[in-house]
């Protein structure tokens, strides 16, 4: 097809803002799949997406369309990652478009995410079309929400489409509108081939199957192709495009978006935002962008019976397979033996990594505090990289430690912004500024340490909000801090999962709550446990869970003092030794006191 008769474009929006349901209705309209065939959210293919309403795995789709002027048209349909840990992968597919469908919701207007993915947009330098979705709603505020968009982006708010992605309202004008306002892809069909990898995933017969968008050159089924970053050489299983299912072509031009199956089998070779091109006469120079994911939060993730640990490797291994950002080793901890030390994108990575875990490979795993990956200099002037409380080196030799840093972004109704100060300087954050939306609605900047919001930040801030509030963040730097490892001591002996890396100022709070809570958690033994936080050598609280006793004068009755001294002695060396060959068991409870710490500050 003719290439001015080409559009790519992808919808952007706040998690359930309604981007799958427009995504659906443009699906039916276009005819490309059937009534009998259709289902809610047709792009998110996993469960969990349903369930969630949140888009986790990127996809594509091409859709013919015939518009009112009575031209035939290709439509490309990008579909991106809905939350904030996935924000390369969004822009890796905004690369591929030439516009963007800004939905924003009639009742909610503009939150976090929307504005994250509306400067990535820009930066791509992509048409925006803003669209007003869920007009049909009683709380619905369309004039005073496009009001907000046009003060966002210049644009007049009498151009802006209402619809109702639900009913089908107005669905018809935002294709009529792509196809008017998104210009046709440029690029050089004589030029060598450069096609970018916005996205992949593995099929246990074609290897790893990548989504490319073609922007220069031609690409033919018979042709010998290699990834410019990795240096990996192949040629195609196949190539073909999403309409929606994946069906075969010969071969796919400029501006055109597909697949190729590399037959590869591992998704490490084929990078999202990787360049693809001929292995010979190729071209020089790749794409710009590219940047290998790199992982925020750590977390120590172990199987509950030792037994499965062979069944948590392979389950890792086949969940790398379809996520190149999931990186894990092997570890071992005394308290909870053989497992993986896991690297997320952020909380929610980890949330649904474990839970697919849990679900499809149907393990019972146990997970760790999540950490962050700290730098330490040592006294050598040697720079380590630290992601794990246990790794930490000696106090000793240590001359600084340094903490990533977030710059966060919180969008408020303005009478929570006292809560949200309270809560954001408790957690030792720094104000930058406020910027006002509207009469009623803010943006509060601020810069804030990492390990202080991926525990239990977004869950108080929606409390102490009453659900108003939305967040988005973004790495700033690495900076020193006063931080110090917090040791737990089960019968004086350091459980390194339980380990943490705090501020100097919260090591002997957190310590004492760490404390009072483990000595509820932890069953009663024989003998007196005892329960310590030190930080760095020194001990700053304890507690002690007290022996269950055995009567041994039970079976006295009257006879001398001494013959009763006698057994109370033969009791205490008893003990004596049971303490020093005993073993606590510590339940799972223990480990998950670590995530509600703060809970009742």
């Amino acid at each position: 097809m003719n290439r001015d008769n080409i559009r790519n474009f992808s919808i952007i929006a706040h998690v359930d803002h309604g981007k799958s349901t427009l995504a659906d209705r443009l699906l039916q309209v276009t005819g490309t799949v059937s009534a009998r065939d259709m289902q809610e959210q047709f792009l998110d293919g996993m469960d969990l997406e349903r369930e969630r309403g949140v888009t986790i795995k990127a996809s594509a789709v091409r859709m013919n369309y015939r518009a009112k002027n009575g031209e035939d048209y290709i439509i490309n349909l990008i579909d991106t990652p809905g939350h904030v840990d996935f924000t390369y992968e969004v822009s890796r597919a905004l690369q591929a478009c030439e516009g963007a469908v800004l939905v924003v919701d009639a009742s909610q207007g503009i939150e976090a995410q929307t504005l994250s993915n509306v400067y990535l947009a820009l930066e791509q330098d992509l048409e925006i079309i803003p669209v007003i979705n869920k007009i049909d709603l009683p709380a619905a505020r369309p004039d005073d929400i496009a009001k907000e968009v046009e003060d966002l982006l210049g644009i007049s708010s009498g151009e802006m489409l209402r619809i109702s992605a639900k009913s089908g309202i107005g669905v018809q004008d935002v294709l009529e509108a792509v196809i008017e306002r998104v210009p046709p892809p440029k690029g050089d069909l004589d030029a060598p081939l450069r096609a970018l990898v916005f996205d992949s995933h593995y099929d246990s017969y074609k290897g790893v199957v990548a989504y490319i968008r073609v922007i220069d050159g031609k690409l033919n089924k018979n042709d010998v192709l290699k990834l410019m970053a990795t240096n990996a050489r192949f040629e195609p299983v196949e190539i073909g495009i999403f309409s929606p299912g994946m069906k075969v072509i010969d071969s796919l031009g400029a501006g055109e978006v597909g697949y190729v199956a590399t037959g590869f089998k591992t998704v490490r070779e084929c990078r999202v935002g990787d360049t693809l091109t001929l292995d010979v006469n190729g071209a020089q120079t790749p794409l710009p962008g590219y940047t290998q994911v790199k992982p925020m939060v750590y977390a120590g993730i172990y199987p509950t019976e030792n037994d499965d640990y062979s069944d948590l490797r392979d389950a890792l291994e086949k969940l790398q397979l379809n996520d190149a950002s999931l990186v894990y080793e092997p570890e071992t901890s005394q308290a909870l033996n053989f497992g993986f030390r896991v690297g997320f994108l952020g909380l929610f990575h980890m949330e649904i990594v474990q839970e697919r875990l849990e679900r499809e490979y149907d393990l019972d795993i146990l997970a760790t505090a999540p950490s962050v990956e700290y730098q330490v200099l040592t006294r050598t002037n040697e720079m380590l990289t630290v992601d794990s409380p246990a790794h930490l080196p000696d106090e000793g030799t240590i001359q600084e430690i340094r903490e990533p840093w977030m710059k966060i972004q919180i969008y408020t109704p303005q009478e929570y912004i006292g809560a949200i100060m309270d809560l954001v300087i408790k957690k030792h954050g720094e104000y930058v500024t406020t910027e006002y939306l509207d009469k009623s609605r803010v943006v509060l900047h601020y810069r804030i340490p990492l390990a202080e919001i991926i525990i239990d930040f977004y869950d108080r801030l929606k409390s102490v909000t009453r659900g108003y509030a939305s967040l988005d963040y973004q790495f700033d730097e690495y900076r020193p801090g006063d931080l110090v490892k917090l040791d737990i001591l089960v019968n004086e002996e350091p459980v390194d999962a339980l380990a943490l890396i705090v501020h100097r100022d919260d090591a002997y709070h957190k310590g004492q709550k760490l404390v009072s809570k483990l000595k509820e958690l932890i069953p009663r033994q024989m003998f007196v446990v005892p329960i310590q936080a030190a930080a760095g050598k020194r001990i700053i609280s304890r507690a002690n869970v007290s022996a269950m006793r055995k009567d041994v004068l039970a079976k006295c009755y009257g006879g001398d003092i001494s013959r009763k001294k006698k057994l109370l002695e033969k009791q205490k060396k008893g003990k004596k030794r049971m303490k020093m060959i005993g073993s606590v068991e510590l339940p799972q409870e223990a480990f998950m006191a670590l995530l509600s710490l703060d809970d009742d500050d």
